[in-house]
């Protein structure tokens, strides 16, 4: 399961989709949005990006953790459109027999979320807003 919502991201669906009777182990990480960046009040982050390329990268993260980690099975929701403080952005739910590989292909995969997935993000803070985070690490102008 690697895919882009507009929705809420429902955790426990994730989990109950990695759930395996040979795992010892579920990761999970939940990318939320903070009330605050670089000194700044936030009030929504809103996410825009490009869905089918991105649910293929997602799926390719995927079998990249697959390859180097000994997971039963990985999960990855992205939302698209406007994410309230405290809502999930990205939620990660890894399974295996042992905790290290479930930590270490949920690390891997949100490192190469940030680094590959064509999603973006824009902030919207007190006084203006700004597109953050580009996968070049560029800072986008203000728009």
């Amino acid at each position: 399961m690697f895919r882009i919502t507009n929705q809420a991201i429902d955790l426990q669906k994730l989990v109950d989709y990695v759930t395996d009777p040979e795992a010892g182990a579920i990761a999970t990480f939940i990318g939320t949005t903070r009330n605050n960046n670089e000194g700044r009040k936030v009030i929504a982050l809103d996410y825009d990006g490009y869905p089918e390329m991105a649910e293929k990268e997602l799926a390719r993260i995927g079998a990249d953790a697959a390859k180097n980690w000994p997971i039963c099975r990985m999960a990855i929701l992205h939302r698209l459109g406007p994410v309230q403080i405290g809502e999930a952005s990205v939620v990660i739910a890894v399974s295996s027999a042992h905790r290290g590989a479930a930590f270490a292909a949920s690390r891997f995969a949100i490192e190469e979320i940030k680094k590959t997935v064509p999603i973006w993000k824009k902030e919207v803070f007190e006084g203006g807003e700004v597109w953050i985070g580009s996968q070049t690490g560029q800072r986008l102008p203000d728009r």
